[in-house]
């Protein structure tokens, strides 16, 4: 059986014959069980895609004749299943266009990551050839509006992207006109018209290029009231100073891979090398964090000759990548030697081996030799340490899964500075250098909304911004999506988004924005749980948020006191959940946020399963 998304919702036998299918109802219920993924689809989810705000009377009986007709439809390829408080689709073996797409998409950014642009152009256009027109046009608008937003957004990451590819082979007179529509139709995208500016260039028109520039200005100004970010600024001023050049440049930074940032030289160092650049711009306005970002400030700038080794530590989407970048390109002018940026996950959140990310630094170093030691992890970390002796470098490491990934990344020499972010605590850092981030206050969260979404709309919906605030529970990644979705939807009111996020069955699920999902976040978390940890998250989730003992949850839980606690703590070392002070008996008291603890009610087999596995360099 396949199933396809990104057009008008079909089925097709595995001959090729199209399921009979009738009406925007029967389509949405399709639709809406696909995107589930496995997991279940609630009766009131279903409701508000069909009918929206005003359901008829007979819903629930009109839901059951929807499923029962897709059931006879679909025979015996697919199955729906009733389990409360909804439907499940099952069906083995199906393919689906848009997990297709899915897969061709993050394996295109990864070889555009990897600077394999040949590869990367090739398969972001095969990703894009699944798109057959508007996704989901059959199904009902209310379907559209809460759906298409998000998949057309990763449509546009991936069209960025692979233009980015086809940039970088060279292809700018090609692109040209493409980018030309492209940027008449989303005025405001800063990545195209930089794009744009830099296909013009490279085509020997300069004039063209900074007036593209003066007018996506004009624009941002006038419909947001904002200035040029970073791409379009520094693609300015790479036209200014000439650095863009006619040939293929590596690719700029994109919103979904900060590993993808381009190595620019920031001018030669002794003995000819270039000196590395490779900090991620900030996506966004940094925001709050001034207490934390000054004590990171310092800490980086002293000089007592000790080793400066610090850690952010954190949930997960609590802004431990957006502190760290922000206090490194503060402190960027006291490492001379450079600045390195390595990502420790892979796109999907496996890790990475300590041998891979060498390579990738020692290239960056200007030592090319080193892809030919690859197989030979101890000949990486002589050539590494021998490089980075006594060098003023700067280097962040960035979703570091534990120590044993992380001790062949250090450089050699206290000269050097590492700025390390990690949901858990490492040994090889020490309490005094480690930066415990907890989720921002009523009044960061209100200013880190207020950047995105605007402060005027928020100050007319008071009430209702509060109630947005208090349901992205103080979680920066939250926060940045609920902005980001009020940003995309001027028409909405902020009550609207407030209403979407009341209903604690769908809230992680109205949390999710173009390729940016707060429920993906937390659950790459919950997959490196051992079996008692895991017990003790999901036997714990259906708490009223209070804080609680050890001897509480072994109440709950069902075994020894001492048990429950060794869980817990290894909760706490694994940022889901947090210390909140002592009981009368001096004992430490817990609490879990209330994001994961709707995580942890609604997790399925599914998600856990998939991507546990460690690599033996990392377990």
């Amino acid at each position: 059986m396949d199933f396809r998304l990104l057009g008008p919702v079909e089925a097709k036998r595995g001959g090729g014959s199209t399921v009979p299918l009738s009406g925007s109802k029967v389509h949405t219920v399709l639709a809406a069980l696909l995107l589930s993924e496995g997991r279940v689809v609630s009766d009131a989810r279903l409701s508000a895609l069909l009918w929206g705000w005003s359901p008829p009377a007979t819903a629930s009986a009109q839901i059951y004749t929807y499923m029962s007709r897709l059931r006879k439809h679909l025979g015996e390829e697919a199955s729906i299943v009733r389990r409360q408080p909804g439907y499940v689709l099952h069906a083995p073996g199906a393919w689906t266009d848009l997990t297709e797409y899915v897969r061709l998409d993050r394996q295109g950014r990864e070889a555009l990551a990897g600077h394999r642009h040949e590869d990367a152009a090739a398969l972001l256009r095969e990703a894009l050839d699944l798109w057959r027109g508007t996704a989901l046009a059959n199904t009902t608008e209310q379907m559209i509006e809460a759906e298409l937003p998000r998949l057309e957004e990763t449509r546009m990451i991936t069209l960025e992207s692979r233009i980015e590819a086809d940039l970088a082979l060279g292809r700018h007179e090609q692109v040209i006109a493409e980018l030309t529509a492209l940027v008449a139709e989303h005025p405001v995208r800063e990545r195209l018209r930089a794009q744009l500016m830099t296909a013009l260039y490279r085509c020997g028109r300069q004039a063209d290029a900074l007036h593209t520039y003066y007018e996506g200005r004009a624009v941002l100004a006038d419909q947001l009231g904002v200035d040029p970010g970073e791409a379009l600024g520094s693609t300015y001023q790479a036209v200014l100073g000439g650095d863009l050049g006619l040939t293929p440049a590596a690719p700029t930074p994109t919103p979904t891979s900060a590993a993808a940032a381009a190595v620019r030289g920031g001018g030669p160092a002794p003995g000819g090398t270039a000196v590395p650049a490779m900090l991620p711009a900030l996506y966004g306005e940094f925001t709050g964090r001034r207490a934390e970002l000054a004590a990171l400030r310092a800490r980086l700038s002293r000089e007592d000759g000790r080793p400066r080794r610090l850690l952010i530590t954190g949930m997960a989407g609590v802004g431990k990548t957006a502190l760290a970048v922000r206090a490194a390109q503060a402190c960027a002018a006291r490492f001379p030697d450079g600045q390195l940026y390595a990502e420790l996950r892979h796109p999907d959140g496996t890790p990475k081996e300590p041998a891979e990310v060498l390579v990738r630094l020692l290239r960056a170093l200007g030592r090319p030799e080193a892809a030919a030691a690859s197989g030979d992890p101890e000949e990486l970390v002589r050539l590494y340490r021998t490089r980075t002796a006594d060098t003023r470098l700067l280097l962040v490491l960035d979703d570091a899964v534990g120590d044993r990934q992380v001790a062949p990344l250090l450089p050699a020499g206290p000269a050097a500075a590492v700025l390390i972010t990690s949901r858990a605590r490492l040994a090889r850092v020490a309490g005094a250098d480690t930066t415990a981030l907890a989720p921002v206050d009523d009044d960061e969260a209100l200013e880190l909304l207020a950047s995105l979404a605007g402060r005027d709309r928020l100050e007319a919906e008071p009430d209702a911004s509060d109630d947005v605030v208090a349901y992205c529970a103080g979680l920066p990644l939250a926060l940045t999506v609920a902005g980001a979705r009020l940003a995309a939807r001027a028409h909405w009111p902020v009550s609207r988004l407030a209403a979407r996020l009341a209903d604690p069955d769908t809230r992680l699920g109205e949390l999710e924005f173009g390729d940016v999902s707060v429920r993906e976040a937390l659950v790459d978390s919950v997959r490196r749980l051992d079996g008692p940890e895991l017990a003790a998250l999901t036997g714990l989730a259906d708490g009223d948020g209070e804080p609680f003992s050890a001897q509480y949850a072994a109440l709950v839980l069902g075994t020894a006191e001492e048990e429950a606690e060794a869980a817990l703590d290894g909760l706490v070392d694994r940022a889901l959940l947090e210390l909140s002070g002592l009981d009368a008996q001096g004992r430490p008291l817990y609490r879990c946020h209330d994001l994961v603890r709707l995580l942890a009610a609604s997790l399925t087999t599914r998600e856990l399963d998939a991507g546990r596995a460690l690599p033996s360099a990392v377990r």
